[in-house]
């Protein structure tokens, strides 16, 4: 099965499985240290549950730009948006190698997003699309040490469930790091998830 259809399979019950990381994701917001009237972009939005916290530290007159190619994933970003009521918020149905940016942004979010971040055209064109110290975010699973075997067996098994390859589980966010030059990283859930936090130069 392709990622894109495991994704589309797994629209309807995505915020339950992506529940027990709540934390992780608020963390990795707070991280932007984002300010009122800015524009974020939220890279491989899913159904959107970044959103709400983007939105409360840009406030209303900053801007979400979130980009999701499964389109299952996308119409629940969409339906949160209207259940909201919120204007400031740009859902754009493409790969973000391809997505249609414009402007520069003052941040980007990649959470839970392994496969944008092995993409170095995606990196590339969002890259294109940052300020000069923009910050920048990422959240995901890495493999943990070769001891830590739980910890391995469950960055296999989610692995398995939604990324197009194993490949980069040693170091994803290497592609952010060519970007940035240096990156903050701290580890969670016994070293099977990461928190890489950087700013364009």
């Amino acid at each position: 099965m392709s990622t894109l259809a495991q994704y589309r399979r797994r629209a309807p019950f995505y915020d339950l499985e992506l529940a027990p990381f709540e934390p992780l994701r608020r963390s990795a917001i707070a991280s932007l240290e984002l300010r009122p009237g800015q524009r974020v972009l939220d890279l491989g939005c899913g159904t959107g549950l970044s959103l709400a916290g983007l939105l409360q530290q840009v406030g209303p007159r900053g801007h979400v730009i979130a980009i999701e190619q499964c389109p299952e994933m996308l119409e629940r970003a969409r339906q949160r948006v209207a259940a909201h009521g919120w204007r400031n918020v740009s859902l754009l149905a493409a790969g973000v190698a391809e997505a249609p940016l414009s402007g520069r942004c003052d941040a980007a979010l990649f959470h839970f997003t392994h496969d944008i971040l092995q993409q170095p055209q995606a990196l590339q064109h969002v890259a294109a699309h940052l300020k000069p110290g923009a910050a920048l975010a990422a959240t995901g699973l890495v493999w943990a040490p070769p001891w830590a075997v739980l910890s391995n067996l469950f960055v296999l098994g989610a692995a398995l469930h939604s990324m197009a390859s194993l490949a980069g589980l040693d170091r994803p966010w290497a592609g952010l790091l060519e970007l940035s030059g240096e990156l903050d990283l701290r580890y969670h859930c016994l070293g099977a998830v990461y928190q890489a936090t950087g700013r364009m130069p």
